[in-house]
This record gives C-alpha cells, structure tokens and sequence, in this order.
C-alpha cells in the first residue's frame, strides 16, 4: 500500500507560516525531499505511487483552498469512498456547491451546481462527501456506461449500498439531465461482480450481444465435488468464461507455496471443469476489446454448439 496520507500534506500558506522561503520549497522539491501535488500543495516525501491515493491527497489539498463550502462529489467521492474508477479522469477534484452558484471548470477544480439534500452528505476523513448512492448516481449521469457500472457494480459487492437505495434515488431524480443514462446504468449493475476486470468484461459482452446467462456459477463434478465459481456462465451452451487480469498468483498462495504450485492447481482446477462436459474461454486485460473477446467468445460457443450436434 502507498504509505501517503493527509497528514503528509504541506500546504504553501502554512509552510509560509512555519517560516519556509519560496526558495526553500522549490529547493526541497528538486532534492525529493518534497513532491509537488498542484501549486501551493507539496507532499513530504517521493510522490504516490498509486493514482487513487495521489487523487485523495488532491482532494484535501483543493478543499483546503477553497473559499466557499462545497462536497466532494463524483469521482472523487468515489475514491474518497473506497470505490473503484476506471475510465473517469482524475486530473481534477470534484465538487458539488448547492445554489445559487456558478459552476467552474479548471485545471484541478470542476465545480458542479446542484440541489443537495442533507442527507445526502456525509464526513469521510473528515471532509463532506456526498453519500454512496447519491455518488453512484452521479457517475451515472455523467460517466459513460462502463465506467458508471464498475463504481455501481463495487458498490453492489461491498453492500454500501442497497439497490433499493438506488431504486429511490432514481425516483427523485427522474426528468432531471442525465436520469436516463444513470437508470440504464443502475439496471445494469450486479454486485455478483467482484473486479474491474470482471465489470468492464460484462459491459464489452453486453455491447458484443455476447452476454452471459448468469455470474459466478457453482461448478461442482458429478458425484458432487465442489470445483469453484466460475466468473461467467453461458449455461444453455456449457460454456464458462474467466477473467484472467485480477488473479496475482502471490495473493493465492498458501504457506510456503510456491507461485508456479498456484498456477499448476489452477490447470488442475480447469481440467476438471472440462472434465465436466463444460467448455472454458479465458481472457486478460489485454483482450478486453471488441476485435478480440468477441472472437474468442464466439469460437467457444460455436465450439460448444458443434459438441453438442
């Protein structure tokens, strides 16, 4: 883990108070010694190594700033929530100010204009955040639909919310500029999905007219012996899918097993599967595209369809 926090955090106005020259700073700076997050804001210490933790420590450093009140909203909510983002940039800080105000984009503040209930804020570090559901309809309304699902779709596996929660805030928010797309987006999300990976594959397969008849599929042999779960299920076709790009061998391992062990009972585990009268198609992060997963995924099925004739 990125071992950076707020309280790393030098702001310039501080550091003027605590006697530190402008010279000092950018002294510091090239030395290492410092790390320059935005104008006015440094870090003790290398830079973060992990861009959620780089977007959190801008967060703090922006609404430290500020002059008027506002929350921090989409994305870095999200973050700030301990939600994935993937395909949402993080260049800038996000916030929502209640009106009368005038909305504000520049190079690391975007500063939204809505109504915002109370209840839809809540302290995280301690800073106003908007609440997850609110945050989720946010991405959903202004994010295209593979990045809303995967914030959605986390959301869902780490029950922070409930998608009754999501189905009531859908409700208030109806005619409002972006509903629809954020109603398509809540419809869509499962909390079967358990990575990134896993979500950005449903979406692909979706668009692709390839979507799979269930997630996270019991496989067990025939006198009843648990295999495992696998990611994705054509059922009709016994076809299973496995998204490749979340598994790190290491995280696997037991005491005192080796890395090459976790891959061999890996091939064990998908024999058996096979075994089974199931076919399997795998794929990474590197396949996560149109011209290839669609292929794959259909020879699999076209395979499964021959064996079934």
């Amino acid at each position: 883990m990125d071992p950076h926090d707020p309280s790393d955090l030098l702001l310039r106005r501080a550091a003027e108070e605590q006697g530190w020259s402008d010279d000092e700073l950018a002294r510091h700076t090239r030395s290492g010694h410092l790390a320059r997050l935005r104008p006015g804001a440094y870090l003790l210490g290398g830079p973060p190594t992990a861009e959620e933790t780089r977007h959190r420590l801008l967060v703090h450093a922006t609404l430290a700033g500020l002059r008027r009140p506002a929350a921090v909203s989409h994305q870095s909510a999200a973050v700030l929530l301990g939600l994935p983002v993937w395909g949402a940039g993080l260049g800038r800080v996000h916030v929502t100010r209640r009106p009368p105000a005038s909305s504000e984009v520049g190079r690391y503040l975007r500063c939204h204009v809505a109504r915002l209930g109370d209840d839809e804020v809540v302290e995280v570090d301690g800073l106003p955040v908007t609440a997850p559901t609110r945050t989720l309809l946010d991405l959903g309304r202004s994010l295209p639909l593979g990045a809303a699902v995967v914030s959605l779709d986390a959301a869902l596996f780490q029950r922070l919310v409930h998608p009754a929660e999501l189905a009531a805030g859908l409700a208030a928010i109806t005619g409002t500029r972006g509903s629809r797309a954020a109603a398509r987006a809540v419809r869509f999300a499962d909390g079967r999905s358990e990575s990134v990976g896993e979500s950005r594959s449903r979406v692909l397969l979706h668009r692709l007219g390839l979507g799979p008849s269930t997630l996270q599929l019991p496989i067990s042999t025939s006198s009843g012996v648990f295999l495992g779960r696998a990611d994705f299920a054509w059922e009709q076709a016994r076809v299973v899918g496995e998204f490749d790009g979340r598994i790190e061998y290491g995280r696997l391992l037991r005491p005192g097993q080796e890395p090459g062990d976790a891959v061999f009972e890996e091939k064990r585990r998908e024999d058996a599967v096979r075994a089974e009268d199931w076919g399997v198609v795998r794929w990474t992060w590197a396949d996560l595209t149109p011209a290839v997963l669609g292929p794959r995924v259909r020879r699999a099925l076209a395979w499964a369809g021959r064996r079934a004739g």
